[in-house]
């Protein structure tokens, strides 16, 4: 080429320039590189702690370890060799961050997954995995080959391979559990080793009882609550134990509820009420869109007395949809709130009961807020109730009726 005579000012611009495009471009690679390891475990030399975090040299990269990231009681010093998860590769104007983890669940699948063939041959799968880092963690894992035990794989021989990963951190203690479609058997192994002896699923509502004797309630929650909280995160549902004794007593209860129910509204005896009862027979509504024929059915029910009890349900109906009407005009809910498809009178009441009368103030609230749901607080499992709990809406119905209303609030 032939020579340029450039200026101190041009010359000097230009080399600025091409500094300029070579870091970007050896950023952009650094970056190419790492987001392809996004998902996998990075090993390398702890650099420097800072404010609890942790700075990890890679080789071409820094990642870092955030102190929530941690396993508890772990002393990390400076050129530690380290292994972590890598969860998020983040670009920004300045160049990348690689966030790394050693309590994250998926930390435990990948460690299985280099310690284990035939999870990394994919002749063993991991379902799913909770942790409670550096005390317990529990993995689920399924076998493609029917003739394969998968727990004693991951076990390994005399526990060499779940040993290996034990030791890498720092003796959490791991359950390893076979999965099974059937529900029931996949929590009574979940929640080993206490003995179950009966399970009612709610699919709806994502909700597990589990009803065991006195003896096992201690060793179904665990120390602070942690073989149950983990058993729940593992399966995806809200489980709640109860020991024999407080079932019955609830069951107690609630056949009594729903006995007064019919009795003080329709005007029964105490018999028929729970008569209709013990027919699984759940509410008013229910007794007020049957047919005669279908309640005459049980037996001691005549097809008169089956007519007087419909006939009497919707008067009752009817009188509760007046009474109610007006309520909302007395609490102030606006009609935005009231014409919302799918939402009941006895909710707009209650809802109304708890200030919120309008449509943008239901578009703002959670699905927890309406159902509840649980929380974790310090290591334990708190209850959050929800405003509309007693009227038996799933979280899927919850969300359809917040986002319906967050969709008009929005078009207007």
């Amino acid at each position: 080429m032939p020579q340029v005579d450039f200026g101190r000012i041009a010359a000097q611009s230009a080399k600025q320039v091409i500094s300029q495009r070579v870091k970007e471009a050896e950023k952009t690679r650094q970056y190419n590189d790492f987001i392809e390891k996004q998902g996998h475990i990075l090993s390398g030399i702890i650099k420097r702690l800072e404010y609890g975090n942790v700075i990890v040299d890679l080789g071409r990269a820094e990642g870092i370890i955030r102190k929530e990231e941690l396993i508890q009681r772990e002393i990390l010093k400076n050129g530690d060799r380290v292994k972590a998860y890598c969860y998020e590769v983040k670009r920004d104007n300045k160049g990348h961050q690689i966030f790394l983890s050693r309590a994250h669940p998926q930390f435990l699948a990948r460690l299985f997954f280099q310690e284990v063939p035939e999870i990394y041959e994919g002749v063993i799968e991991i379902k799913t995995v909770s942790r409670d880092p550096g005390s317990r963690a529990k993995i689920c894992v399924h076998s493609k080959d029917s003739s394969l035990d998968p727990v004693g794989a991951c076990v390994g021989m005399r526990g060499s391979r779940v040993q290996t990963i034990v030791n890498e951190l720092h003796g959490e203690k791991i359950d390893i559990i076979k999965w099974t479609e059937d529900l029931p058997t996949l929590v009574a192994e979940s929640l080993s080793p206490a003995e179950i002896q009966k399970v009612l699923i709610d699919e709806q509502n994502k909700r597990i009882d589990v009803i065991l004797t006195e003896e096992n309630l201690s060793k179904a929650i665990g120390r602070r609550g942690q073989n149950v909280r983990l058993a729940s995160k593992l399966i995806n549902y809200e489980i709640d134990i109860l020991t024999d004794k407080e079932d019955s007593e609830r069951r107690q209860a609630e056949f009594k509820e729903r006995s007064q129910n019919f009795i003080k509204n329709l005007e029964v005896d105490e018999t028929l009420g729970q008569l209709l009862v013990s027919e699984n027979i759940q509410s008013i509504e229910e007794i007020a869109q049957s047919k005669v024929e279908d309640i005459s059915k049980i037996e001691g029910i005549e097809d008169s007395t089956a007519g007087e009890l419909i006939s009497r349900a919707k008067e009752y109906l009817d009188k509760e949809k007046i009474e109610i009407s007006k309520k909302l005009k007395e609490l102030g809910v606006e009609d935005s709130l009231i014409n919302l498809k799918g939402i009941t009178q006895g909710m707009l009441v209650v809802l109304g009961e708890q200030n919120i009368k309008k449509l943008k103030d239901f578009a703002e609230l959670s699905s927890d807020e309406l159902i509840g749901g649980m929380d974790e607080i310090k290591g334990k499992r708190i209850k959050i109730n929800g405003y509309l709990e007693d009227f038996a809406l799933t979280r899927e119905e919850a969300n359809n009726l917040i986002m319906d209303a967050r969709k008009i609030v929005f078009e207007n």
